[in-house]
């Protein structure tokens, strides 16, 4: 057993594979950030979950009350145990035919049904206090770690000079104002990642799980890699525009219209200012050509690279959707809400038919309000 993990260290940790031609890991030794490190991610994940809880309950919660926002939940429908086994065990949207069936079974109308799973759906959401709270911690914590990014950065040399994110690599100190920068970022996608499974269950678990894990993954191998600097650069500029997207939904949430409607707009001037014009002309030109003239190419730098023009593409197609979702919301006069969890109307239930076709449409008309909805809440696998 020891000898089989003592293999799979051997061929995980191959030098080949993580290091420049001609370094190897005894070179290494007392010269690149210690992997030990990147374990205190964990507790600090932990921390950061307890401080959002502390924050969502005494500050944002008051804040959300002080606006009008009331913790009041949706309607509840009347108990019924067939249609709560139908609901729990079959289906939450019964097709034409399962109505009919239940109508004849219980005696009652079609509509009364449609209205029971309606309400039923309904009552697994967030209320709008909850949202409220949730996207204010997010709003705080971009914005104050976009802040102490943009204030660490701008004493760095790498920030003004790209290229001094290649000199002497992959021997560089690693100062320790860069560490907590790394590190805080790091734990706050673990304690995502946490939150997850105890905050409500939304549409988009599974996408924003990968999201989460990928955002793991990316940050740590960087961090063993000891790309840190131009990590630095990537995270800081992910940053830039987040904090104008929950600005955007809290001012949604609080029904402050047009503010939310200039602030998701400047949320996609920036977002698409900083993801297909500064981020390829700074981060990708700096990975892919200034690396391979200083220090060339080598098997993790392939792959680090893989993933960073991956993350371009997945760019250029949330900025067709963000402006796809902006022109709609100036046609409208109104940026498009929350669909991945906002109460549904008794409109959208009360015309689904037993027709088929129309019920396609509806299925066809739910996914593309979750794409704009994806948009206008920031809530995609990216986050980047």
């Amino acid at each position: 057993m020891a000898a089989a993990a003592a293999l799979l260290s051997a061929w995980f940790w191959d030098e080949r594979f993580w290091l420049p031609h001609n370094v190897t890991w005894a070179d290494m030794a007392g010269r690149s950030p210690p992997p030990g490190l990147v374990a205190w991610a964990f507790p600090l994940a932990l921390g950061i979950f307890a401080v959002r809880l502390v924050f969502e309950r005494f500050i944002a919660k008051p804040c959300a009350i002080n606006l009008g926002i009331q913790d009041s939940g949706p309607h509840r429908p009347q108990p019924n145990a067939i249609l709560e086994k139908v609901f729990t065990s079959i289906t939450k949207f019964p097709d034409g035919r399962r109505l009919e069936g239940l109508s004849k079974q219980l005696d009652w109308d079609v509509r009364k049904i449609q209205r029971w799973f309606r309400h039923r759906r309904n009552q697994d959401k967030p209320t709008i206090l909850t949202k409220f709270c949730e996207s204010m911690w997010r709003f705080t914590f971009s914005l104050s770690i976009f802040s102490y990014g943009i204030r660490f950065l701008w004493s760095t040399p790498w920030f003004w000079d790209t290229r001094q994110c290649w000199y002497n690599y992959p021997f560089q100190p690693l100062a320790s104002s860069l560490y907590y920068y790394y590190i805080v970022q790091l734990a706050f996608y673990w304690s995502l990642m946490f939150s997850q499974f105890t905050d409500i269950k939304r549409k988009d678990f599974r996408i924003m799980f990968v999201h989460h894990f990928a955002a793991v993954g990316l940050i740590t191998f960087s961090y063993m890699n000891n790309m840190v600097r131009v990590g630095t650069l990537v995270l800081c500029l992910h940053d830039a525009s987040d904090f104008f997207l929950e600005a955007a939904k809290l001012a949604n949430y609080a029904k402050y219209q047009r503010v939310c409607d200039a602030t998701f707009m400047l949320f996609g001037v920036v977002f698409i200012v900083t993801r297909l014009g500064i981020y390829p002309y700074w981060i990708l030109n700096t990975t892919l050509f200034e690396s391979w003239e200083l220090i060339g190419p080598y098997p993790s730098w392939w792959l680090f690279n893989g993933l960073l023009v991956t993350l371009q593409v997945l760019h250029i197609i949330w900025s067709y959707l963000i402006i796809r979702v902006a022109y709609k919301a100036l046609m409208r006069g109104k940026v498009s809400k929350d669909d991945r969890s906002d109460v549904e109307s008794s409109s959208e239930e009360e015309d689904t038919t037993s027709n088929s076709t129309k019920g396609n449409f509806r299925t066809s008309s739910n996914g593309a309000n979750r794409i704009n909805g994806h948009i206008a809440t920031g809530q995609w696998a990216e986050e980047e």
